[in-house]
C-alpha cells in the first residue's frame, strides 16, 4: 500500500462547486455558518481545487440519503454540468451511504470537508512521523465508509481525496486496512517513544520549553522565524505548518529555552486527526507555559480562540500556564485594537515589530522565571550549588566564609518540586518553610 509520500506529479484538476448545510439550529448562528464556508473555500484552494461556485441550502435537518435533499441534488447537477465541474465538496461529514447515493446522482468525485482537511495534511506531511500521523488518520476515516468511496477511488491520481493510501483501495478489504492501521500505531508507538526521550532529555538539563499554539494562518510559523531567525516554511494559507519545529530562543537574561511551533487548529477538525497527531500535539501539554497566538485582524477571532481551547481541553492542556498573543495588530484598526481583551494575561504585537518582539521575551520570562530569590549554601556542595542554576536564572553570587551566596530569579513549579533539597542547606528557605507553615512557595 501506498502511503502519503508517493505522491503522483501530474494530477487531475479539481474543478469544485462548494456546499454547505445550514440546518435549524445552525441558522439560529448564520455568521459561523458563512464563515465555515468561507473557510471551505480557503481551504479548497490550499489544497489545488479550482472554486467554480459556493452553494447553501437551508433546511430543517439533514436528508439521511441525500444530506441536502433530492430537490438540491438535482439543482447542483445542473450547476456542476453549466460550470464543468467535476467534485463537489460539502462543508460538513457525509456518511458512506451518502457519499454513494451523491456520486451515483451527480456523476462527480464528492470530497467532505473532513476528507478535505486530511488531503491537505497529507500534501504537507515531510516527516515520517507526520507521513504515519496522516495515513492513520485517513485509514481511520476510510473504514468504515468503505462501501462509499467507488468513483473516488477509482479516479486513481485524481487530485483531493485521492492522495495518501487512496490508489489501491478498490482490491483492499477491511482486514487489510485494520492490519494495516495497527501497523501504523505501532510505528507512531515507536516515534512516541522517542521523542518522549527526547522530552526527558530536555528536562534533565533544565531547559524551559515554550509551545506556540493557535489557529491555522495565526502567524505563529512567523513569529517563531521573528523570535530565533529559524529557517521555516512561512506561507499565507492554512496548515502551511503540519510538522513541529523546535528551535532555541534567548531570553533577556541570556538563559535559553526551546520554543516549539505545533500544527494549526481549525473548526471542526477531524477526530481522527486530532486522535493521530496526539503526539505531535503533547508538545503543548508537556510545555512550561504555552503561547496561545491569535490572529487579532480575522472578525472572527473570538470563534477561532473558542476552537483553540476546545482542542487543548481535549489534549488536556487547558490549565496550563498561557500567555495569549494577540498578533497582526498592524493589520488592525483602531477601533479593532480597543476590542483585543481577553481573560487572563495578554499581549498586543506584531511579529514585525522588534520592540513588541522584546516585550514578548519579557514577558515570556517573567512568566517562566518568576521572582528573584536569595539563598545561602555551603561552598562544599557542589550538587546544591549545581541545582541552583538548574532551577532558575543566577543573578548574582558572592562567597562568605564557607558559604556561597546565591541570587537567583526561580520557576515557582520546579523550586516546588526541588526546594526540599534546598531547606536543609539555605537558612532562607528553612525561614520560608516556617513562614508559609508548610506551604514551600
Amino acid at each position: 500500500m501506498k502511503t502519503t509520500s508517493h505522491m503522483v506529479e501530474k494530477e487531475i484538476d479539481d474543478r469544485a462547486v462548494l456546499v454547505s448545510l445550514v440546518t435549524q439550529k445552525q441558522k439560529k448562528n448564520e455568521l459561523l455558518a458563512e464563515y465555515s464556508l468561507q473557510e471551505l473555500v480557503k481551504l479548497a484552494e490550499t489544497a489545488g481545487v479550482l472554486v467554480l461556485e459556493t452553494m447553501t441550502q437551508n433546511k430543517e435537518t439533514k436528508d439521511s440519503k441525500w444530506f441536502i435533499g433530492k430537490g438540491k441534488v438535482e439543482e447542483l447537477k445542473v450547476r456542476l454540468e453549466e460550470l464543468g465541474g467535476n467534485t463537489a465538496i460539502f462543508d460538513q461529514e457525509l456518511s458512506g451511504a451518502q457519499v454513494r447515493n451523491l456520486e451515483a446522482a451527480l456523476d462527480v468525485k464528492i470530497i467532505d470537508r473532513t476528507q478535505l482537511i486530511l488531503d491537505i495534511f497529507a500534501q504537507r506531511a515531510k516527516t515520517r512521523e507526520g507521513i504515519i500521523q496522516v495515513e492513520l488518520a485517513q485509514l481511520s476515516y476510510l473504514l468504515p465508509r468503505l462501501s462509499g468511496q467507488g468513483k473516488n477511488l477509482s479516479r486513481l491520481g485524481g487530485g483531493i481525496g485521492t492522495r495518501g493510501p487512496g490508489e489501491s483501495k478498490l482490491e483492499t478489504d477491511r482486514r487489510h486496512i485494520r492490519g494495516r492501521i495497527d501497523e501504523l500505531k505501532a510505528q507512531l508507538e515507536e516515534v512516541v517513544r522517542h521523542r518522549t526521550l527526547h522530552r526527558e532529555r530536555r528536562k534533565k538539563t533544565g531547559v524551559f520549553q515554550v509551545a506556540l499554539v493557535g489557529y491555522t494562518n495565526a502567524g505563529k510559523s512567523t513569529l517563531l522565524k521573528q523570535l530565533t531567525q529559524a529557517d521555516v516554511y512561512i506561507e499565507n494559507q492554512l496548515f502551511a505548518t503540519l510538522d513541529p519545529t523546535s528551535r532555541t530562543m534567548e531570553l533577556p537574561s541570556g538563559k535559553e529555552i526551546v520554543l516549539t511551533d505545533t500544527v494549526g487548529f481549525i473548526q471542526n477538525l477531524p477526530h481522527d486527526l486530532v486522535a493521530s497527531f496526539r503526539a505531535t500535539l503533547e508538545e503543548a501539554n508537556e510545555a512550561d507555559l504555552i503561547l496561545h497566538v491569535v490572529d487579532s485582524s480575522t472578525d472572527m477571532r473570538n470563534e477561532q480562540m473558542r476552537v483553540v481551547a476546545e482542542v487543548l481541553e481535549e489534549l488536556g492542556a487547558h490549565q496550563k500556564e498561557q500567555l495569549t498573543v494577540f498578533n497582526k495588530i498592524d493589520l488592525c484598526s483602531q477601533e479593532d485594537m480597543e476590542m483585543l481583551s481577553t481573560e487572563g494575561e495578554f499581549l498586543k504585537i506584531s511579529a514585525y515589530n522588534p520592540d513588541d518582539l522584546e516585550r514578548l521575551r519579557i514577558a515570556i520570562q517573567e512568566k517562566l522565571m518568576g521572582e528573584s530569590k536569595e539563598f545561602r549554601i555551603p561552598a562544599d556542595k557542589g550538587d546544591i550549588i549545581s541545582l541552583m542554576y538548574r532551577i532558575g536564572d543566577v543573578l548574582e553570587t558572592d562567597v562568605d566564609g564557607e558559604d556561597m551566596l546565591f541570587k537567583v530569579r526561580v520557576n515557582k513549579d520546579d523550586y516546588v518540586k526541588l526546594a526540599y533539597q534546598l531547606v536543609a542547606y539555605d537558612q532562607h528557605a528553612q525561614q520560608e518553610a516556617q513562614d508559609s507553615e508548610g506551604e514551600i512557595y
